[in-house]
């Protein structure tokens, strides 16, 4: 099969090109999963696999669950690669910023960190899209009576760290309701227990999460879903458009320098996300880790029912919806 070669690129339309480009080589048909798997076997056999680190801003979110799911899959080996996981820890560096400064090869985080880094003068690219949108809701605590962005002024908002993607999101709500950083705080609460716990203690009055903690936030009865950005259609509500999120990123130099590992990457993540969108919420579960999927969060058939509700969300080609950048 014929792959177009990855190229050094800057900027944010370029990067969106890169996505396209490399998907396009990744599709889901017969013949490339044919094609990749022989070269993936070819390389479990020998000593020559490549290694990959790759650092996911909360590996048991559901929002970036292809990660581990395609290692559980056994896909990355298909592929040919080594894949070493990660993830990033409360109050700890961000896989992004490990990403840029050279802790890891790779970092599951938001596209919108492509077009920050970008502005800051570092050259950033997205090489697969996993998602179409966020994912992500804006939970405000019980009492609070809080149901739009224009009633945040002066309130403390959570958000996973300081200069994530949901601090970013956070700021462009605020922006768009008028308001301005300074009429808000925003607090790095983490996901999880941690988030559970900031709503629970009123450390915060509204914060921004994804499943499995709003099932937990719900079913403790601490708070309600004010904003929902689980799918296309809310991201367009809220925020005015499509905002495509869990995408892989790495630094430029590095996919020129690492072209061939680069696109098994892309090969076995494309396989997993197309897998996803042919299995049921349930299957899905059923191969993941079982602490991922029961824990003191959520129970598995609590899981099951968020991945049913919002795993439309997943693209099924790990291509950049045309536009949408």
């Amino acid at each position: 099969m014929f792959r177009r070669p990855l190229i050094k690129i800057a900027g944010i339309a370029s990067a969106a090109a890169l996505v396209a480009g490399l998907a396009a080589c990744s599709s889901s048909s017969s013949s490339t999963a044919t094609g990749s798997s022989t070269t993936g076997s070819n390389a479990a056999a020998g000593s020559s696999m490549p290694t990959v680190t790759l650092m996911v801003g909360g590996i048991d979110k559901q929002i970036y669950l292809p990660y581990q799911l395609a290692q559980d899959l056994g896909f990355y080996k298909k592929y040919g690669v080594n894949m070493q996981l990660s993830t990033e820890q409360s109050g700890g560096v961000g896989a992004e910023t490990a990403m840029v400064s050279g802790q890891v090869d790779m970092a599951g985080a938001w596209y919108v960190h492509a077009i920050d880094f970008t502005a800051k003068g570092k050259n950033v690219v997205s090489v697969v899209q996993l998602s179409g949108a966020p994912g992500e809701r804006e939970m405000c605590a019980t009492g609070t009576g809080i149901t739009s962005p224009t009633q945040w002024k002066g309130k403390s908002l959570g958000v996973t760290d300081i200069g994530s993607g949901t601090d970013s999101l956070t700021l462009y709500l605020a922006a768009r309701y008028h308001l301005s950083s300074k009429d808000i705080t925003r607090v790095g609460v983490g996901a999880g227990p941690t988030f559970v716990a900031a709503l629970q203690n009123h450390r915060i009055a509204c914060g921004m999460t994804t499943q499995p903690t709003v099932g937990a936030v719900e079913k403790q009865g601490l708070g309600t879903s004010m904003i929902d950005l689980a799918s296309t259609a809310g991201a367009q509500q809220w925020l005015g458009g499509a905002y495509p999120s869990a995408a892989v990123l790495a630094r430029a130099d590095w996919v020129a320098a690492n072209q061939a590992t680069v696109q098994k990457v892309v090969d076995a993540l494309v396989a997993t996300m197309h897998w996803i969108n042919t299995h049921t919420a349930a299957q899905i579960a059923d191969a993941m880790p079982p602490a991922y999927v029961s824990n003191g969060l959520t129970t598995k058939a609590d899981y099951i029912a968020e991945l049913a509700q919002d795993k439309g969300q997943c693209l099924s080609d790990g291509r950049m919806p045309a536009g949408d950048p």
